[in-house]
């Protein structure tokens, strides 16, 4: 290794990388190889990654330092040099892409996803996949067919979901920015649980083209990463129109051009109704609390703003989502592709043990909602009330940010907690509480560390809301909060040069 060594690499920044390479302080072979290594140090203690692309890896540094030999790093992408990974619902040619399930567990993937491709074209250096709860179906990645994610933070303690892996990846320092898909707040939560900046675009930002659905409606991809402005390039990479996902939008926005400005001038909207929530905590409520002090300081104007049908996103969320859900895992047949259960005579019975033995605990019970809830006499009593509910529910947020640019919401209602510590589904679904409305809205929302709880002492992020298409508010107002909080450190058992050395 050069002149920066393998634990260093896991700190840096993308800022940070790209200078060293301008400068031949080190080489993208050496970023590469420094990461592979503190991959195969810290994933035994962490399980975040489910596979690694080594090859893949030395292939994009080779591009890089020969751009840079040629003197022509900067027309490289904004991610250039910078380790990436990707959570295993999204496809990458070669690679396996299981969804944690055993459903996909030989599943190779024949074509790539558009939001990696991007990430990949934009200098990326793909490290690996990324464990997941089984078809991003949870809130702690412990439904996973190939074993839990453990939070670096505590080992003893869950990393969040579905996008845990991806979480855990970030905050060990064994990728700089990492991809997740967020259905109800499985990129925030987690990114709460790990204490890393945690991005879920407004929905049709970024292309969902070759990402295993799980609610269409629903789902959308986005960034993990320590900084702010590394979420912001990222975004820079990936967002943008593709031909290939009819909902995709051209939204033209740099990410970082407004990380600056600071608030001055920033209205922030807080919610009476979310700060008294029965649950929430009280070391996160004053992390809240504090953020929205320190906004106040900065310059923003504080609003209260009321989302009168808010209590109803969970309700509207989990008839939705299963419904979706029901639909997208039709294709999981044993036939087609997907785990074939041996020793059937006729196509009914194989189907059937296929689908209860290659299918988890959590699937099963999603599947099973999703097909009575579409059922004959069921259908019009819980799906349209809930689409009803999905619309009232915009038009409250539409209504707030007539009066506010952002706003300022808890992301969970506690910190991380034990493996096996929430047994009860209802209860764990309860994780996403403060989360779920923004994904029926459609809205931007991203979670910001903070620090760590008073209580605890786990890590402790802030949602931040933005209008639908104006990301960059969200992003303005995190990277103000970033001046006060700093960028997110490694956690601290993963920053002390042993993993990967």
């Amino acid at each position: 290794m050069g002149a920066a060594s393998a634990s260093a690499f896991g700190a840096m920044g993308a800022r940070e990388i790209r200078a060293g390479l301008a400068a031949k302080d080190f080489s993208a072979r050496e970023v590469a190889e420094g990461s592979l290594a503190r991959i195969d140090a810290a994933n035994k203690d962490l399980n975040a990654f489910l596979e690694t692309t080594g090859q893949l890896a030395l292939d994009a540094a080779a591009r890089i330092d020969a751009a840079v030999a040629a003197g022509t790093l900067d027309e490289l992408g904004p991610l250039a040099g910078v380790p990436v990974a990707f959570k295993d619902n999204m496809n990458l040619a070669g690679t396996h892409t299981t969804c944690s399930s055993k459903m996909l567990e030989n599943y190779v993937s024949p074509f790539t996803a558009t939001c990696v491709e991007r990430t990949i074209a934009a200098g990326g250096i793909p490290l690996g996949k990324l464990n997941m709860d089984e078809f991003a179906f949870g809130s702690s990645t412990e439904t996973s067919a190939f074993g839990p994610t453990r939070n670096p933070w505590d080992v003893t303690c869950v990393p969040g979901g579905s996008s845990g892996g991806s979480a855990a990846a970030v905050a060990a320092g064994l990728a700089t920015v990492t991809l997740g898909s967020d259905t109800g707040g499985s990129i925030r939560q987690p990114g709460s649980f790990c204490g890393t900046v945690a991005v879920k675009p407004t929905y049709g930002v970024v292309s969902r083209y070759g990402v295993v659905a799980f609610g269409s409606s629903l789902d959308q991809v986005g960034p993990f990463a320590r900084s702010v402005e590394d979420a912001a390039l990222a975004m820079n990479a990936i967002a943008g129109r593709d031909v290939l996902d009819c909902t995709s939008q051209d939204v033209g926005t740099d990410f970082t051009a407004n990380l600056a400005e600071g608030v001055r001038g920033m209205r922030i909207g807080v919610v009476p109704a979310f700060m008294e929530a029965k649950g929430l905590t009280p070391e996160v409520k004053a992390k809240v609390e504090e953020a929205a002090e320190h906004l106040r300081a900065l310059g923003a104007e504080l609003v209260e703003v009321e989302l009168p049908n808010a209590q109803a996103a969970m309700s509207a969320y989990y008839v939705l989502g299963p419904c979706e859900a029901f639909s997208n895992l039709a294709r999981f047949d044993s036939v087609r592709y997907g785990y074939c259960d041996p020793g059937h005579t006729d196509l009914n019975s194989q189907y059937e043990a296929s689908r209860a033995v290659g299918f988890g605990p959590e699937t099963r019970r999603r599947v099973m909602l999703g097909s009575y809830l579409l059922s004959a006499g069921v259908y019009d009593r819980y799906y349209y009330p809930a689409q009803q509910v999905r619309t009232l529910i915009t038009q409250d947020y539409a209504r707030a940010y007539e009066q506010v640019d952002c706003i300022l919401a808890p992301v969970s209602p506690r910190t991380s907690f034990k493996f096996g510590e929430v047994s009860d589904p209802t209860d764990m679904y309860l994780s996403d509480m403060f989360t779920i409305s923004i994904n029926i809205a459609g809205n931007g929302g991203m979670s910001l560390p903070v620090g760590l709880g008073a209580d605890t002492h786990l890590p402790v992020g802030v949602q931040l809301i933005s209008p639908a298409f104006k990301d960059e508010n969200m992003f303005r107002a995190a990277a103000a909060l970033e001046t006060v909080y700093g960028t997110a450190p490694v956690a601290p058992a993963f920053a002390d040069g042993k993993a990967g050395e």
